[in-house]
């Protein structure tokens, strides 16, 4: 006698309630960067992590994040040549001023 398979259909889970204001989500994406670097002090890495635990959208970006930063990290950097170097070095200075 063939077994039956069934399959059911997956159903995503039920959003979490956004319990704090999205500028603290703001706050919080500044310093992601950094935070999936160990670039933080422990206190702050530790209000990330209360942060991320209670909003699932903030968690969501992690894990995003985290896996391009992993996709990144094996593949070659490309070669630049000394006009492309300089071209995004500028360019990198000119975003970081102050406005």
């Amino acid at each position: 006698m063939a077994k039956r398979t069934t399959t059911r259909s997956v159903q995503p889970k039920p959003a979490r309630p956004h319990r704090h204001g999205k500028g603290r989500c703001v706050a919080i994406l500044k310093k992601l960067s950094a935070y999936i670097d160990d670039e933080l002090p422990g206190t702050l890495c530790e209000e990330l992590r209360k942060h991320l635990g209670a909003c699932p959208n903030c968690e969501e970006f992690v894990a995003s994040l985290r896996q391009t930063v992993a996709l990144c990290q094996h593949q070659p950097a490309p070669a630049l040549s000394q006009a492309e170097r300089a071209r995004m070095r500028n360019e990198i200075l000119r975003a970081a001023r102050p406005r």
